[in-house]
């Protein structure tokens, strides 16, 4: 299923700052989800994270901007979600990061699922959507700031993309 994902942060940058996350996401329905600082182990990320269904995605983002948060990055996704050894597993495709696979569940859970559906564990990437964009930017000199679908048009990807995404960098790995 496609998805638009906007997160927002104050001027200051605070959220992001603090290794925090305010997103806005639509798909089939329109959600606004925060994350806490995320703490990394083994290659899994866990953190706090709550998420409330809202009606309308488009007077959502206006109350955010009343509230003097700002659109900061915005990102494209198509997403597959289904159930695998008692986890939650999502499969989001990217067009600069090639896929990624998350899981929702403990560490243990998340390797055995993995290996059942053949997905690597052996190259976390350590970084956050936003962080692992940044580094395909930034290495490819790209020219724009957000990861949609229509930014990608027409570019074809390194295939460093790999070695890129799972160099660890401090302060990336949990944001």
């Amino acid at each position: 299923m496609f998805e638009r994902n906007v997160r927002s942060d104050d001027a200051a940058g605070s959220l992001t700052a603090a290794g925090a996350v305010l997103r806005l996401r639509f798909d089939s329905r329109a959600r606004l989800t925060y994350k806490g600082p995320g703490v990394v182990s083994g290659g899994v990320i866990s953190r706090f994270e709550a998420e409330v269904e809202v009606s309308d995605f488009d007077v959502m983002n206006l109350i955010l901007t009343h509230l003097a948060f700002r659109q900061v990055f915005v990102y494209d996704k198509y997403r597959t979600t289904f159930r695998c050894e008692g986890c939650e597993v999502t499969l989001d495709e990217f067009r600069h990061t090639a896929s990624s696979s998350r899981s929702k569940v403990n560490a243990a859970r998340l390797k055995r699922a993995a290996s059942e559906l053949a997905l690597s564990t052996a190259r976390p990437v350590p970084h956050s959507y936003a962080g692992a964009f940044e580094r395909v930017r930034r290495n490819m000199n790209l020219p724009f700031t957000d990861a949609t679908f229509e930014a990608f048009s027409g570019i074809s990807l390194s295939e460093r993309i790999g070695e890129w995404l799972t160099e660890s960098e401090e302060g990336n790995a949990a944001q």
